[in-house]
């Protein structure tokens, strides 16, 4: 709800603050006084664009300020959150243009850009002028307001939801196909490589290993003369080392009491004989296993020759390298099985929310094909009353595959002159039509639809007498859901009013400028009664203006 405006040096308005009723206001006033003025003003806090050829006054800046109260509207509290603006129930919309033409919008003292100003001043008011496109000709809207009148918000609340998770399992699904196509080019090749080190069966350390057998099978006649001969020196030649060091210890222990040094150096060549022994005796143990083996020296190189291959093709140095790319390999080749695994559950679940998804879709087909009638009878009645009796509103329906509202298309077709050829409303309807006509479904809708501030410029230029008075009765109607502001030249509108504002000119500081002020009952009565008989209002006029306001 617009509950304050405040205008600063724009146009031909040098200072005013207009508090709003939260029900009807009514904005009248002579022509040129600035009515209008006020519309263009309050379009800057909406995002629209402007210079410095607004200003009145160019060695100070324009401002315009709109104060909202946005406590039930969550829509709002949503965006603001979303974009790091302050939330409270409190709302300002400001704009402030320099001398230089530079502008600078600000949301809740923040600064904010035009874009910024524009999406959220959609969520608080809905301007209607004349010759504006309005959002009437908008598929989304009037799906929307089918919708409404058949009270599809829970339906639409779970199509949404199951339609969000249907997306995501579909790109998920594609996600998968893409990622099996990715390793269906490599499978084949993956395959080789596997089987290839699959078949090679390498063991831990095998290769390491087999290359330092290969170093001891390929000297193995100089290593076992080598042992021959240590063996021999150790036990078997005319004075063998053993034999040796044990004929001088039995020497040396007849004196071994004499001196205890000594005994010490005995023990210690006891030691050193009972060490040489066993080394002999391991030395002639490993002479026994040293032999050259040709067959098995042919085998190692073959294996070694099969390794050495695989890491240069793999480029690694080691057997457990090629071990773990064999692991790697495989854990590709199980990968495409449970991809395609992967990729069945995918499918399936796809289909099944797809069918959930068209049953839902045809519900909300059904409930909105259902309203139909009934919305272009009311439609209709209402353009009568409103000065369109030849005009016709028709809406059709068409099924399209589904998508995030369903499974229709919706478009509204009118006639304005009962001439049976309908045509989408956004290219035969004139301006004032299209007004009356978003007056008239609003209407019908607004208990339903959270509407913004709706705000009327001059929709009834064209019309006067009941017609006038229809259109003054239907906004006072829709104001007791949604705050509606209209500026209008019919006095049967005027008399409809919560509250009743006058646009005047006044001569300030030597210059015309454009004043505005809430008027009294008495003051009503007296500017009513001049919109019906002119500057002097007869009595009658009077008495009629005075029956207007009391109806």
């Amino acid at each position: 709800m617009l509950s304050k405006l405040i205008i600063q040096n724009y146009a031909i308005i040098d200072s005013i603050e207009i508090n709003f009723s939260p029900y009807f206001n009514i904005i009248t006033g002579e022509t040129g006084a600035g009515k209008s003025i006020l519309i263009g003003a309050l379009s800057l806090i909406l995002g629209e664009r402007a210079d410095s050829s607004v200003l009145l006054n160019h060695s100070k800046k324009c401002f315009v300020e709109g104060v909202f109260d946005i406590e039930k509207r969550k829509n709002v509290l949503r965006f603001l959150n979303d974009n790091d603006f302050t939330a409270d129930n409190e709302l300002i919309l400001r704009r402030e243009i320099a001398a230089n033409g530079k502008s600078r919008g600000f949301i809740n003292d923040t600064p904010a850009n035009l874009q910024q100003l524009k999406q959220l001043a959609s969520m608080l008011v809905d301007l209607h002028q004349q010759f504006d496109t309005l959002d009437l000709s908008d598929s989304d809207f009037q799906r929307e307001v089918l919708d409404a009148l058949a009270g599809n918000e829970k339906l639409l609340g779970q199509y949404s939801a199951l339609f969000a998770d249907w997306k995501n399992t579909q790109q998920q699904l594609e996600y998968l196909v893409n990622q099996k196509n990715n390793f269906q080019k490599e499978l084949d090749y993956n395959r080789f490589l596997y089987d290839e080190l699959n078949e090679a069966n390498l063991r831990e350390d095998e290769l390491e290993n087999l290359d330092s057998e290969l170093q001891l099978l390929s000297h193995a006649e100089e290593i076992k003369n080598a042992l021959t001969a240590s063996v021999f020196e150790l036990k078997e030649s005319e004075t063998p080392v053993v034999q040796t060091l044990k004929m001088l210890i039995n020497k040396l222990n007849a004196f071994a009491s004499f001196n205890n040094s000594l005994h010490e150096l005995i023990q210690r060549l006891q030691s050193a004989q009972i060490e040489l022994a066993d080394i002999s005796e391991e030395l002639e143990g490993l002479n026994d296993d040293v032999n050259y083996d040709e067959n098995r020296i042919n085998f190692i190189n073959e294996r070694i020759a099969v390794g050495y291959r695989l890491m240069k093709k793999h480029s690694v140095q080691s057997t457990a390298e090629l071990l773990q790319i064999r692991i790697e390999l495989q854990r590709k080749l199980d990968a495409v099985l449970m991809i395609d695994e992967a990729i069945a559950g995918n499918q399936e679940l796809f289909n099944q929310q797809k069918q959930q998804l068209e049953k839902l879709a045809e519900e909300l087909s059904a409930k909105r094909k259902k309203v139909i009638t009934p919305f272009e009878k009311n439609v209709n009645s209402l353009l009568t009353q409103v000065g369109m009796p030849n005009a016709i509103i028709k809406v059709n329906v068409t099924d399209v595959a589904i998508n995030l509202s369903g499974k229709n298309n919706i478009e509204f077709l009118f006639d304005a002159n009962k001439s049976k050829r309908f045509e989408p409303l956004r290219k035969v309807a004139s301006g004032g039509e299209l007004s009356r006509l978003m007056l008239c479904i609003k209407s019908l809708v607004a208990e339903k639809i959270n509407l913004p501030t709706l705000i009327f410029d001059e929709i009834d230029t064209g019309i006067s007498g009941e017609a006038a008075r229809q259109v003054g009765a239907i906004m006072q109607q829709l104001s007791k859901q949604r705050q509606v502001v209209s500026i209008t030249h019919q006095p049967q509108i005027a008399g409809k009013a919560d509250a009743h504002f006058y646009v005047y000119k006044q001569i300030k500081n030597d210059a015309i400028a454009t004043g505005i002020k809430l008027l009294d009952k008495d003051e009503r009565i007296q500017a009513i009664a001049q919109m019906l008989s002119g500057e002097s209002p007869t009595a009658a006029a009077i008495e009629n203006a005075r029956e207007m306001i009391s109806n």
